[in-house]
């Protein structure tokens, strides 16, 4: 595989280009990894910045279907869109449907849109262990909006807001009174809620909904890089694309007032420095999985399920194993 040739014509915007680079960075092999952090360097000077904007909400809440609504608008004010959807994995197979595509039919055919989905596969926190690179790429690939769709499973999808820069939270009508809204986690890194499905029947209830959010987001300590009002809670109809453009507005108002202010690039400074960190960890938590390690584990677990030996002194002598033991880089 020639890097520089790929990483030419990723930054032409080539979109089957950009597709095999996300397989190369999504895979696993040793050399596919090596070759990934050189592909990742080549354009790592390109200068090239998107808006990165994380979705998150439970299932059924409309994610694919505000997306698509959005992304249309999007492209249809001349601007370029990428979404990377992330899809649950089978527990049991370990296999993912990816019908992301299927469920966003206008939106896949746009030439101004690329929609690549990925499997969770056994990453937490609602998005695929590379899903930061696949948006470096992106980034590389010129388009101007990476909307990054996670999972969808509940308040524990925060790692999102590690590697976007406006956080979406999208809610259904009747999603929560304003003590539900008050709960740590999920709620208190959004930057903006959006009560979807604010049609039909449901407008009435999405009004309440809304409100509810409003008033516990005013609960909420003020946080540094937010301009006064912000986060707010607005509604929006994905089906009638209602509510989209005071959305994008929002979005917009919230960025300009980031980068005037200084908080835009320490932001992803940042973001940066935390996934630095996790990827020291992952190399160190890959040294377990050689075939020494697993049976080391294995011979000390049944130590300490016999009661032989207590779990801290079997992981003391884990880790001093692992201070032995060469780095594997991925």
């Amino acid at each position: 595989m020639d890097i520089k040739e790929l990483g030419a014509k990723i930054l032409r915007g080539d979109r089957r280009a950009l597709a095999r680079a996300i397989t190369l960075v999504e895979s696993r092999r040793d050399d596919h990894r090596a070759a990934a952090g050189e592909l990742l360097d080549e354009l790592a000077g390109s200068g090239r910045e998107a808006l990165r904007i994380g979705l998150s909400g439970t299932p059924g809440v409309g994610k694919s279907t505000f997306i698509e609504s959005f992304g249309m608008m999007l492209t249809g004010q001349g601007l370029r869109v990428a979404v990377l959807a992330v899809d649950p994995s089978s527990a049991r197979s370990g296999g993912s449907i990816l019908g992301d595509k299927t469920r966003m039919d206008r939106l896949s055919r746009d030439p101004n849109a690329f929609i690549r989905p990925s499997p969770s596969q056994t990453h937490l926190g609602g998005v695929a262990r590379r899903s930061r690179e696949a948006v470096a790429l992106c980034e590389a690939a010129g388009f101007d909006v990476v909307l990054i769709e996670t999972v969808g499973v509940g308040q524990s999808e925060t790692v999102v807001a590690e590697m976007s820069d406006l956080f979406v939270l999208l809610l259904a009508p009747a999603g929560g009174d304003e003590l539900q809204g008050v709960k740590r986690g999920i709620m208190e890194m959004a930057d903006l809620i959006l009560v979807n499905k604010a049609d039909g029947d449901l407008k009435p209830t999405a009004m309440r909904t809304c409100s509810d959010y409003a008033g516990a987001l005013r609960l909420l300590r003020k946080r540094p890089q937010d301009p006064e009002g912000f986060p707010k809670a607005l509604m929006v109809s994905a089906v009638e694309e209602s509510g989209l453009d005071k959305a994008w507005e929002e979005m917009r108002a919230l960025t300009d007032w980031r980068r005037e202010n200084g908080h835009w690039q320490g932001r992803r400074a940042a973001q940066a420095r935390y996934w630095f960190r996790q990827e020291v960890q992952q190399a160190l938590m890959s040294q377990l999985e050689t075939p020494a390690m697993r049976a080391l584990m294995e011979e000390l677990g049944d130590k300490v399920a016999d009661g032989d030996m207590a779990p801290v002194m079997a992981a003391r002598e884990i880790l001093g194993r692992l201070g032995e033991t060469p780095a594997d880089p991925d």
